[in-house]
């Protein structure tokens, strides 16, 4: 029997890498396969995107060479904008959407005026430093070493403009469930959470966990049982491996 595959994508500055503990704790019927981006880790030599439906559409010509269904999308902040729009890059390659997919810890497509505000120009690297700081996910240390920020900053740069020049556009909506994940402590706001409800025709829930930006880290153990719990149903219907 196929496993059911997920599809993680980072958040902005973030490497693939971010998902690698999530491999060992996931149930053996759920395959975690990071997805890479280009500028960053294994692909560092590469072009970075500042274009997020080109960049999507990239990703899913790559994974599709490769994705055996089913498969499930997550995406953290702007890897969870990056998730949506890979859907419907699927979806225009003809290939089937997502069991599922998971928007983590940003405000919705439709919503995103306020919340991308000053992102579509881009950023001294100060500015850059002072928006890490502000989430409290990099340490002074981190911030202060001179080298790791010449590498970290341009990544980061590119990434701030893939969400600020991005914006909604009219097209069928996604049938697939959407399982949205937020912070109590993170910027995005209730409103902003809920608004993923008006991308799909399908099923869709909210999940609010403890912590701020960065609470899939702080509660990895929460969001990795929403995940599974979310997942479950699928791979008890279509008598996936019964493993886990």
């Amino acid at each position: 029997m196929t496993p059911l595959t997920l599809l993680c994508l980072p958040y902005s500055g973030a490497s693939a890498m971010v998902y690698s503990r999530w491999r060992r704790k996931l149930p053996e019927w759920l395959k975690l396969q990071p997805v890479e981006l280009p500028g960053r880790g294994a692909r560092y030599g590469e072009p970075l995107h500042t274009d997020m439906r080109r960049l999507a559409l990239q990703l899913a010509h790559e994974q599709k060479a490769t994705l055996k269904a089913p498969y499930a999308l997550f995406g953290h902040s702007m890897g969870a904008l990056l998730a949506c729009e890979m859907a419907h890059a699927f979806r225009s390659l003809g290939y089937p959407e997502p069991v599922a997919l998971f928007a983590s810890g940003t405000a919705a497509p439709t919503l995103r005026a306020e919340y991308d505000r000053g992102f579509a120009q881009p950023k001294t690297d100060a500015e850059l430093i002072e928006q890490l700081r502000t989430l409290n996910g990099t340490s002074e240390e981190i911030l202060a070493n001179e080298e790791l920020m010449s590498l970290t900053l341009p990544v980061l740069r590119a990434d701030f403009l893939l969400c600020g020049r991005f914006a909604p556009i009219q097209r069928p909506l996604l049938k697939c469930p959407v399982h949205v994940l937020g912070g109590k402590a993170d910027r995005a706001t209730t409103e902003q959470l809920i608004g993923w409800s008006q991308e799909t025709r399908g099923s869709f829930s909210v999940d609010m966990l403890a912590g701020g930006h960065f609470f899939i880290h702080e509660q990895e153990a929460k969001v990795l049982r929403v995940i599974k719990d979310q997942l479950e149903g699928h791979h008890r219907r279509h008598g996936l491996m019964a493993v886990g």
